[in-house]
């Protein structure tokens, strides 16, 4: 009888251990090491098995390794899309965070991911390289939490690219989720700058069509949020009074 509950205990202890989310020491390691393409490359094994496949920090440290080879600058060809890369891995370990603990957990990387990839597409915007801007928007809607400012910028680029149809129908979608924003408490960083500069871009597409009355609207709508802004003040000043 002492057998059979020894048996039976140590069966449920080992079952149990199986059951727990692994803790993937061995991705920290290699991340506190800075050897991100073993880290990558151990994070590639994980997503091959069928426990953790699926699992958000797999992905998270995937795109943390991706993001360290990108910032490097010292990639080989085998790494060369490491930032694109990078959004692919962050895109999935948000799909499969249903409880947002994966997010919370690395979030001081998740905004600082977020900026690099704004500042991308604004340095494209300077540059007036819509074509491009609008490439990596695109890839920035896959990690965005409150993509309005997005959809305004995809809106923007499209316009700049003489897709006048196809920027209506983002200026849309932005118009529609604006609809339910009451405050930006809480958002990513990069997803506020994206807003701010995405509003911006579309009051001057909507200047130089001649429909100044949609831009002030526009402005007016997110002034609240903005007040502070120095840069959305000057654009205000600029169109508005």
């Amino acid at each position: 009888m002492k057998l059979l509950f020894t048996t039976t205990f140590g069966l449920f202890f080992a079952l149990s251990a199986l059951a727990q989310a692994p803790d993937f020491d061995d991705l920290k390691i290699l991340y506190a090491d800075a050897n991100y393409e073993k880290l990558v490359s151990q994070c590639a094994k994980y997503t091959g098995k069928d426990a953790t496949k699926k699992d958000p920090n797999v992905y998270m440290w995937m795109a943390k390794g991706y993001y360290k080879i990108s910032d490097s600058g010292e990639a080989d060809d085998d790494f060369k899309n490491a930032f694109k890369d990078a959004i692919g891995a962050l895109s999935k370990a948000m799909k499969y965070d249903s409880d947002g603990s994966s997010q919370a957990e690395h979030d001081e990387f998740v905004n600082k991911f977020a900026l690099a990839c704004v500042e991308r597409i604004l340095n494209d915007v300077g540059a007036e390289d819509y074509r491009k801007a609008y490439g990596w928007n695109i890839k920035y809607l896959k990690i965005s939490l409150n993509p309005i400012g997005a959809y305004y910028m995809e809106g923007a680029c499209k316009f700049r690219n003489s897709d006048k149809g196809g920027a209506n129908n983002s200026w849309r979608e932005a118009e529609n989720m604006a609809k339910d924003v009451t405050s930006l408490e809480g958002w990513l960083d990069a997803d506020v700058l994206i807003f701010k500069q995405g509003v911006i871009q579309t009051a001057e597409c909507y200047v130089s069509s001649r429909q100044i009355d949609k831009a002030k609207e526009l402005l007016n709508k997110v002034a609240p949020w903005f007040e502070d802004d120095d840069e959305f003040k000057s654009e205000y000043d600029k169109i508005v009074n």
